[in-house]
């Protein structure tokens, strides 16, 4: 039987969020994949793009691309969120399945019609949370659904928390971590958060420019508790210029798996969950869940072609990519809850009512 062979090609905005993180470059290595086209209104990164991904045409409008071209597959490359709405549901209604940036949209509605439009056209939109993706990220999973801490009781997540931590941290790179801990443990059912910059509560008057356009934010510290329909607890937090203090930490009733070795094949265990420290029989053991082989490859250029290899089965199989623009949404609203927990000082239930940004009045 022939392998079907797609046509891909890649939206990109120089200055404006450029191609993300490589989102240009993830089908490289793909023998059933012919790289088409590149748009770009810059024409200094659009013929560097065109270059590096050998397209064999280029694009000013990204309109005229999907206009003038028969494409499969489209990647949405930029990581400003100003035009994702609009580019995404061009892309799909000219009949391509999408690979986009995250966050993928500013706020729920914008993120509910990605959606509803995908299902519509009977096309797959996956979103470029990597970690999902990854060996290593599956062999954890299977080893928590074995029992190795006994039955999960909590997941622990902290921010990157830079110079960025708290609002925007969350935003930026938090969609990454929440949409790990979905992954991981599954469905919100309802969450609460204090969020705070430098020790005052926040309003919508500390609403502030990020260092990037992916929608409003404030505060410089979150602190963040969900509660999961299977009954784990889930905390995240971020706080300005703390940064490699990042991580997560998963609690069992028979001991605790941390994720913060330095090593992304790897991962330290505690045999007890009564950790104490210098008690001789609670030692943490390091161990390689993956082969050390695939370090170099545990990066966002690996990430990216994992998730085209993804969406490809996923369009084959007619299942969902396994980071979808439904994931997508569901993280984005573990971002947002928090906004809508700090400004009402009360639970937010999922689905959250208001799927405008409570931060834009």
């Amino acid at each position: 039987m022939n392998q079907k062979r797609y046509r891909a090609a890649a939206i990109g905005h120089t200055g404006a969020g450029n191609y993300g993180h490589g989102l240009h470059l993830s089908y490289r290595r793909l023998e059933n994949v012919e790289f088409i086209a590149i748009s770009d209104p810059d024409p200094v990164g659009r013929e560097k793009a065109s270059m590096e991904t050998n397209a064999l045409r280029n694009y000013t409008d990204y309109r005229e691309m999907l206009e003038k071209e028969d494409l499969d597959i489209v990647s949405v490359c930029p990581r400003w969120v100003t035009d994702h709405v609009e580019m995404v549901l061009a892309c799909l209604k000219s009949g391509c399945h999408v690979y986009c940036e995250k966050p993928m949209t500013a706020n729920l509605a914008d993120g509910d019609l990605i959606v509803e439009t995908a299902k519509e056209k009977g096309l797959k939109v996956a979103v470029a949370h990597q970690g999902v993706y990854f060996p290593s990220t599956h062999v954890l999973k299977r080893i928590l659904q074995g029992g190795k801490i006994g039955q999960i009781e909590s997941i622990r997540a902290h921010g990157k928390q830079d110079g960025r931590g708290g609002g925007e941290d969350m935003i930026t790179l938090g969609t990454h971590t929440f949409n790990m801990m979905r992954f991981l443990v599954g469905d919100v059912v309802w969450m609460t958060a204090h969020i705070t910059q430098t020790g005052e509560e926040v309003g919508v008057e500390h609403v502030r420019i990020p260092t990037e356009p992916v929608g409003p934010v404030a505060g410089d510290c979150v602190e963040s508790y969900f509660a999961f329909k299977n009954g784990i607890s889930g905390f995240y937090d971020s706080r300005k210029d703390r940064f490699e203090r990042g991580g997560m930490e998963i609690y069992g009733s028979q001991g605790i798996i941390s994720l913060n070795t330095g090593q992304p094949h790897q991962v330290a265990i505690c045999s007890d969950p009564t950790w104490k420290i210098g008690a001789p029989n609670q030692p943490w053991e390091v161990i390689d869940i993956c082969p050390p082989t695939l370090v170099n490859q545990n990066s966002l250029d690996y990430g990216n072609h994992l998730a085209i290899v993804d969406l490809i089965e996923a369009i084959e199989q007619n299942r969902k990519p396994l980071s979808s623009a439904s994931d997508a949404v569901a993280a984005l609203e573990m971002v947002i809850g928090a906004y809508q927990a700090q400004l009402t000082k009360s639970r937010v239930s999922f689905p959250m009512e208001n799927r405008q940004h409570p931060l834009t009045g």
